[in-house]
């Protein structure tokens, strides 16, 4: 009793009081199978080549994607996200190194997979950007605009080579109408059923994805605003939801992670396929910025920032901090 009255059942605070107490209780729980780890490969270097806008994060070599890859295993990490980065002097309109058996990206797959086998899924970006000088996510008209379906048959050629080079996964990142119907016929008619498809479905044409531009070599001119989504829609994430459903996707994906929680909250009310959400590079950025300036707890904002995203309805998460973090969660 107190001279507010008394409060019978009435004190959440009584399951507030130890750290043990609260681990008990909680609603969300991160674990490390929840990670996926996005990493870049680089052709012709001979060491990594550290990002200067995502300090930790590094392009890597061939030689060192495969001890990244064994490390994420150890730490528990469930998949690892292959980005290939082309020599410039390989770029051209059409994203011919995508698309070649010996590119880069498909390397960096039969590495990986040479290296961990079964223990770890292998995706990869099913997308011409890192390809083309132009820097688009498909090949241009005359006059420049991105051609929606001249592009689906050069998804098709990237989803048959990066399965011979042995992918689990393929993500389909370019946002063009029809890509997952294309992508898994092609599949399919080249006895490649069990090659499953994470459909980015709600892909926001957003402000954070800047220091991603580094770490792939973007040659984009221009922006991506007639194919990545409006920041200011919901509907219409629903509406590319369905669709993907309907053509065949077997997981979907919000992204950027952070600025869409609510986006991503209904995608995971709606569907009865996996929900992914993509912490994107922007995101990552500004914890390690405003962590070295001494302004915030990185290791809490981390876990945070990854709690809120699971706690949203992500069922995996793609973080640059996958394994860092697994190796916490393990302890």
């Amino acid at each position: 009793m107190t001279v507010y009255g008394s409060f019978p059942g009435a004190r959440p605070r009584r399951l507030r009081t130890t750290p043990a107490m609260r681990r008990m209780v909680a609603e969300t729980r991160l674990h490390a199978a929840d990670l996926i780890l996005p990493a870049f490969v680089r052709e012709g270097i001979d060491a990594p080549v550290p990002l200067a806008a995502m300090p930790g994060v590094v392009q890597h070599t061939l030689d060192t994607i495969r001890k990244a890859a064994v490390e994420a295993v150890a730490a528990g990490v469930s998949g690892i996200m292959l980005f290939g980065v082309p020599e410039d002097a390989k770029k051209d309109a059409a994203g011919t190194a995508g698309t070649d058996p010996d590119g880069i990206l498909q390397r960096a797959i039969r590495a990986v997979r040479s290296e961990t086998g079964e223990d770890l899924v292998v995706m990869s970006d099913l997308c011409l950007d890192e390809y083309t000088d132009h820097g688009h996510c498909g090949v241009l008209t005359p006059d420049g605009r991105v051609d929606n379906d001249a592009t689906l048959e050069r998804y098709a050629e990237m989803a048959r080579v990066q399965a011979d080079a042995g992918v689990h996964t393929v993500g389909p990142s370019g946002m063009m109408d029809g890509q997952i119907g294309v992508i898994r016929e092609a599949l399919d008619t080249v006895g490649k059923e069990d090659v499953s498809v994470l459909a980015y479905t709600a892909k926001y044409s957003s402000a954070f994805y800047g220091p991603f531009r580094e770490a792939v070599g973007s040659s984009l001119r221009g922006d991506r605003k007639t194919y990545q989504q409006d920041p200011a829609n919901v509907r219409e994430s629903l509406r590319e939801l369905a669709l993907d459903l309907e053509e065949g996707a077997d997981m979907v994906m919000v992204k950027p992670a952070g600025p869409y929680l609510d986006i991503l909250a209904r995608v995971a009310g709606e569907v009865d396929v996996p929900v992914c959400a993509y912490q994107i590079s922007g995101e990552y950025a500004m914890i390690e910025a405003a962590a070295e300036k001494g302004w915030i707890d990185r290791d809490a904002a981390i876990l945070e920032s990854l709690t809120g995203i699971k706690r949203a309805g992500a069922g995996m998460i793609l973080t640059y901090w996958a394994t860092e973090v697994a190796g916490k969660l393990a302890r």
